[in-house]
């Protein structure tokens, strides 16, 4: 019955209830997740149609207003999702690459000559581009794809009950051609781009590889970071060499890492058109991850290593997330701080952007993290020193 004499044991509860309540929170952010400004870019090209005794029409344009009032939220909050306008679609196309919007709707430069020819015998039905940037994120390309597929349908009963009220006032006949025109008037093309393929996990390859990759990097710093505390110097320069060995033997490490999970990936079946370009780029974000977590070591100990802990635990959930589907806290305070998202976002751009290693945000937001933890690391050897002068005073 010792045990219930230790404090310890008594506080176990507590300690398990705090654990509890600090892994919790990293449930929050998937209990019913929503969108809110999920943004969309919309495409006006049409050039309207002169109709006689009526004058100009522009459907184009009758179409974006009518989107511009569904958009907005009757409630007071922030609505599901925001368009915006792009002159053209080489614009619209650019900003697409650019992970800016996660999908367009097209309205192309016929659309009101053919809207305009459902009353004639010769009915050609006009056509609506939905484009879904799939690579983008997997969840918040669907939602958007799903809310314009919505406006379509919508378009499309309108259009209907209004050839269908001109007809009845008019008390015309309609043909067969009209007739099976109306049943949808307006027909929807849907063209995905930048493509997550079959062999992406479903879209989340970069948000698995960041599991190990991230523990390959703990893992490394803390191997390293223990046989450093093993060793002992006589003065600074000793302690600076050690420092320069480990930055080295993390460079190591980080190539491995990034060559042997790239090689891994590709054996499981996984996609990766550009084999060295991603093995370098995960060894980049290894390297970084890597630094990092020793730069905090180097001033806490081993006690440093629950925070990157907590930190993968907390990360994971948001990676998979479109920003807009998370709470406001989340959004606006944890997830631009979180180093791993820059992995993810760069492994998204090698897989389904087709874009090559480049000096771009995520690579080069990984590259001052090195450098910045580099100088925090070097910086440990004033800790070192004032170790020393305190051992000789004690003396």
């Amino acid at each position: 019955m010792k045990l219930f004499k230790s404090k310890l044991a008594f506080l176990s509860p507590i300690i398990v209830l705090v654990v509890v309540l600090i892994f919790g929170l990293t449930l929050i952010p998937s209990v019913q997740p929503t969108p809110k400004n999920l943004p969309i870019v919309f495409v006006n090209e049409d050039q309207g149609v002169d109709i006689p005794k009526q004058g100009k029409l522009n459907m184009g344009k009758t179409i974006a207003d009518m989107i511009q009032k569904t958009a907005k939220s009757t409630s007071g909050e922030e609505p599901a999702v925001k368009f915006i306008s792009a002159p053209n679609y080489q614009e619209a196309k650019k900003g697409l690459d650019d992970r800016d919007y996660y999908a367009a709707l097209v309205i192309p430069k016929d659309f009101s000559r053919k809207q305009a020819s459902l009353r004639g015998p010769e009915p050609i039905s006009p056509e609506i581009e939905i484009v879904v940037n799939q690579g983008i994120n997997t969840a918040g390309s669907t939602m958007a794809g799903t809310v314009l597929n919505g406006v379509v349908d919508q378009i499309n009963n309108n259009v209907r009950t209004q050839l269908l009220a001109e007809f009845n006032s008019h008390g015309g006949m309609v043909t067969t051609k009209q007739a099976s025109a109306f049943v949808s008037p307006i027909t929807k093309k849907v063209t995905n781009i930048n493509e997550t393929g079959t062999n992406s996990m479903n879209g989340n390859a970069p948000v698995s590889l960041f599991q190990p990759l991230w523990m390959a990097s703990i893992a490394g710093a803390v191997i390293i970071f223990l046989t450093l505390s093993k060793l002992s110097f006589t003065n600074r320069r000793e302690k600076f060499s050690s420092l320069v060995a480990q930055v080295l033997m993390g460079a190591v490490i980080a190539l491995v890492a990034g060559f042997g999970l790239t090689w891994m990936a590709e054996a499981i079946g996984v996609h990766i058109s550009q084999f060295g370009d991603t093995a370098m780029f995960l060894a980049l974000a290894c390297y970084s991850f890597f630094l990092m977590i020793s730069a905090v070591l180097s001033w806490t100990g081993i006690k440093g290593v629950p925070i990157f802990v907590i930190l993968l635990f907390f990360g994971a959930p948001l990676l998979a997330m479109a920003p807009e589907f998370m709470p406001p806290f989340y959004q606006d305070w944890i997830f631009p701080w979180l180093p791993i998202r820059f992995l993810v976002e760069g492994l998204r751009d090698l897989f389904f952007f087709s874009k090559n290693l480049s000096w771009n945000h995520p690579t080069s937001v990984l590259t001052w993290i090195a450098l910045g933890s580099m100088v925090v690391i070097f910086a440990s050897v004033v800790k070192f020193r004032s170790n020393q002068e305190a051992k000789s005073h004690a003396m």
